[in-house]
This record gives C-alpha cells, structure tokens and sequence, in this order.
C-alpha cells in the first residue's frame, strides 16, 4: 500500500469517525433527557468526546503524512502518537466527569427512566462495535497507532452502553417489580462506566508515551534486518542497528564495518547499497549508514 493511500483510508475512517459520533450524541442526548435517563446522558456526553477525539486523530493524520523539512529531517510521524495521547487525556477526563455526574445522582430524588432509553443505548451499541471493528483493523492493516486508539476509544463507548443497557434496565424494571432502589440502577451504571473509561485512557495513553519517546524495536524485530545487512558480502559486521519508531514508519540508525583498507569511495558504495536494500522494507522511511574499519572500537 501507498503512503498516499495510506492515509487516504485513515483520513477517511476519522472523518466516519466524527460524522457517527455527532450523530449519536446528538440521538442519546435528546434521548436521554427525554427518557429522563442519567446513564444515557452521560453516555452522550461520552459520545461528544469522542467527536473531538476523533478531529485530534484527523489533525494528527494531516501534520503526519507532510514530507520531511529543514525543521524535522526525520518527518512528522510523530504527530499521530501525539493525537493519540491528546485523544487518551479527552477519554481520561470524560471519565472523571461522567463519575462525579454519577456520584451526584445519588445525592438527588430518582425516577425510573423510560423504554425509549434502551432503544437508543441498543443502537449506540451496534453502531459504536461496528466503528471499533472497522477503525481496528484498519488501524493494525496500516500501522496507525492514533487509529487504533481511536478504535478502543470506540469500544468504550460500547462499554459505556452495555453499562448504561443494565442500568437502565434495572431502573425502569424498578417500578413493574415494585423494588424502588432498583432505580439507582441508572446513576450506578454511568459510575461504573466512568471507571471503565478511566481505565481504558490510562493503558492507552502509557502506550502512546511509550511510542512518542523515540521507542526502538526489539531485536526480535530487527533480527531480519540484520541476516538482511550481512547478506551483503562486503559487510564484515554491524557495530549497532538502532530501529526508532517515528509513528506508521521508522528511521533507522546503523554502524556497520568493512574491510580497513577499502578506499573511501568503496565504503561509500557499500553503505549506499545497505541503504537501498533496507528501503525495500514498507515500514522503513530513511536509513542513516556510518561506515567504520573492520577493528576499531
């Protein structure tokens, strides 16, 4: 797959992205204060953020896909695990905000909320499972890291709903069993969506930092890189092979030795032909290639 095409299918899938969440938003917002649902409310509030979620990823996807320049030799990949951590922090508070909402309900007079709540967090899940399950695997296809914490970001919501599903069950349940704390039901499930969500935000987020902090690649990893470099007949030895992540692609760092008495120019051929033959890789973006004397420290 391209670069251009690349990022065509992940522009593409955040703009889903934004379009599916305003409307859902905008559907259990309504729906929710017109079901006198706390749980669906707070599930749209859930939803909204997800709407600016989803434009960090967008944003990110634009600033990553622009060439190298003088300012940032090495490209701007890293703009997708920044939008990646901004969507993680967005998520973090929305979950701190859907919990005390919660907390709060229960300080105040509760009313069974009405069937029209279930219909709706019903098709918030189908719609929300589908978004994670295309926005995944896309994000895994292309190497987007930002696309798939956007997905996750998806499948809380989804977590979100099936909590609020129980919640409001068990409240509008209250009144045709006639247990009335059963209506505490609705405020109980927004908390438990609240810790949920929280938790979600935290795994993601430590893994974007870990990626955004010039995170190398296992030797497991580069074990192909290597068998692939002393393929080359002139290559005597690797000195190191660092192998950085710069968001969807990776720049790599080589020393390799050759023979000491080689001219110049041999070992310049020899590091151009390394070089060309590591671009081959898809993930690889550059190669930077020192040369050394076979015996030098």
């Amino acid at each position: 797959m391209s670069k251009k095409d690349r990022f065509k299918q992940a522009e593409f899938a955040a703009l889903v992205g934004i379009a599916g969440n305003i409307a859902l938003a905008l559907v259990k917002g309504a729906a929710g204060i017109m079901a006198n649902s706390r749980a669906l409310v707070a599930d749209a509030v859930h939803s909204a953020s997800d709407v600016v979620g989803s434009l960090a990823v967008y944003v990110g996807l634009k600033a990553a896909k622009q060439p190298p320049d003088h300012d940032h030799p090495y490209g701007h990949g890293k703009a997708e695990s920044i939008a990646a951590i901004i969507v993680a922090v967005l998520l973090l508070l929305v979950g701190v905000k859907i919990g005390l909402s919660s907390l709060n309900a229960f300080t105040l007079p509760a009313s069974p909320p009405k069937l029209l709540a279930i219909y709706v967090i019903l098709l918030s899940i189908a719609v929300k499972e589908s978004m994670f399950q295309y926005k995944y695997k896309l994000g895994k296809k292309i190497g987007s890291q930002a696309l798939i914490v956007n997905a996750y970001e998806h499948r809380s919501d989804v977590y979100s709903s099936v909590a609020a599903l129980i919640g409001v069950g068990a409240a509008v349940l209250s009144s045709y069993l006639d247990i009335p704390w059963l209506v505490y039901g609705d405020p109980l499930a927004g908390l438990l969506v609240s810790i949920l969500v929280a938790k979600m935000a935290f795994t993601l987020g430590k893994e974007a930092i870990h990626a955004t902090l010039d995170h190398v690649l296992p030797d497991e990893k580069t074990a192909h890189l290597r068998d692939m470099i002393l393929s080359d007949p002139d290559v005597l030895q690797i000195g190191s092979l660092y192998a950085r992540e710069h968001g969807h692609y990776v720049i790599v760092d080589l020393k390799i030795s050759v023979h000491p008495y080689l001219t110049v120019e041999q070992g310049h051929a020899i590091g151009k032909r390394v070089k060309r033959q590591l671009l081959q890789e898809p993930t690889i973006q550059d190669v930077f290639v020192h040369i050394n004397p076979l015996g030098e420290e």
